[in-house]
């Protein structure tokens, strides 16, 4: 079954993610080592046969276009279907912003006006996953379903900042609370969804003309009795790298799991994304590196131990690095201490200072700092 791919990675992740998304996008946060947010659900569709795919971006978008600049990365660079990467913009009958998730692809209809796959498949752009959409898609046909949610069963978490689905034994949707503060159930929902292309059409349509903007609330929720709606179960491996502070360092963390880096490093198909020229990374006489990513480019010199650097960071002499998320070009000085933290592009530590946050809420800070 052919689908296109709408990928929405334009809202507002300030409130969640402070420091971190205030010049860039949640879609563009850093992950692994080496990779970019949006590479895994861009890598997820690619993989799954979709070959024409539309990035909606709104907010702090210059590090996504900047990433997004070569579709031939994700293997999109042909003469059928292509990446689409689509902001707001001035015209004689448009000149707001997107006002919601609805909004957005509705002021980028055309995109779906001519195309000629019967379905269409919209992702969050902030999700760390892999998934095979071609199996979402048989599911939406058997069921006969007018729209189908992906979800996972997630417990012991704080549900309160995802939808929470509540489905009969068919599996159909009989309720949806969006950000509950008593969630009822553990189906959430992964922001994943599959839809007839003629259909969405026929709803943005309806609810714009309506004055309502946003998918979830104006669609999936007013709708749910009207519609046929569907879940999915994923089993796999999801984390949201934008929906928290605490969830995007847990993310990273996690790639210090053989079994998760396995999953999208040395099983097909493997994680796609934009290659940076660097030379290896260079450990010194004293370096004493342990369970950690070293990025590309990197040198070390004093001890990492539990942390994720990024390509180009330098750590010098006697300086202990641990539990730590170090992004692209930091400079750790002698003698220096991080500890529990994330440290965005370009932060410097001076020699001999410390940066120590809490084991449960790691310090974060802004990039470009000198501390």
């Amino acid at each position: 079954m052919k689908a296109v791919g709408i990928i929405l990675a334009g809202g507002n992740s300030e409130m969640r993610l402070g420091d971190l998304t205030a010049f860039r996008a949640a879609a563009a946060m850093p992950v692994g080592g080496s990779y970019r947010a949006i590479d895994f659900p861009l890598t997820s569709m690619t993989a799954s046969g979709i070959g024409k795919i539309a990035v909606i971006t709104q907010y702090n978008s210059r590090s996504l276009h900047d990433h997004l600049v070569s579709s031939k990365w994700w293997d999109l660079g042909r003469k059928k279907g292509g990446l689409f990467v689509f902001s707001p913009y001035t015209s004689m009958d448009n000149s707001s912003w997107f006002r919601g998730t609805a909004d957005s692809i509705y002021q980028n209809l055309t995109f779906l006006q001519r195309s000629n796959e019967p379905y269409v498949v919209i992702a969050s752009g902030d999700s760390v996953y892999k998934m095979n959409f071609k199996k979402v898609i048989e599911y939406h046909v058997a069921k006969g379903a007018d729209l189908t949610i992906v979800y996972k069963n997630i417990e012991n978490e704080d549900l309160s900042k995802y939808g929470v689905m509540q489905m009969d034994e068919d599996k159909r949707v009989i309720d949806f609370e969006e950000k509950p503060l008593e969630p009822v159930g553990h189906s959430v929902s992964l922001g994943t969804y599959v839809i007839g292309r003629e259909m969405l059409i026929d709803l943005l349509e309806t609810i714009i003309a309506e004055g309502r903007y946003d998918f979830v609330r104006d669609i999936v929720i007013r709708l749910r009795k009207k519609l046929k709606i569907y879940g999915y179960e994923f089993d796999g491996y999801w984390r949201s790298a934008g929906a928290s502070i605490s969830e995007y360092y847990r993310t990273n963390m996690d790639f210090l799991d053989k079994d998760v880096r396995d999953l999208f490093t040395k099983q097909e198909p493997y994680i796609d994304t934009k290659p940076k020229d660097e030379p290896p990374a260079k450990y010194n006489m004293n370096a004493d590196v342990e369970d950690s990513l070293i990025g590309s480019g990197t040198i070390v010199n004093g001890r990492v131990e539990h942390s994720v650097l990024f390509r180009r960071t330098f750590i010098g002499d006697r300086a202990a690095i641990k539990n730590s998320i170090l992004m692209e070009g930091c400079y750790i000085g002698n003698d220096c201490v991080v500890e529990n933290a994330i440290l965005d592009k370009n932060v410097v530590v001076t020699e001999g200072k410390s940066v120590i946050g809490l084991a449960d809420t790691p310090l974060v800070v802004k990039k470009n700092d000198v501390i």
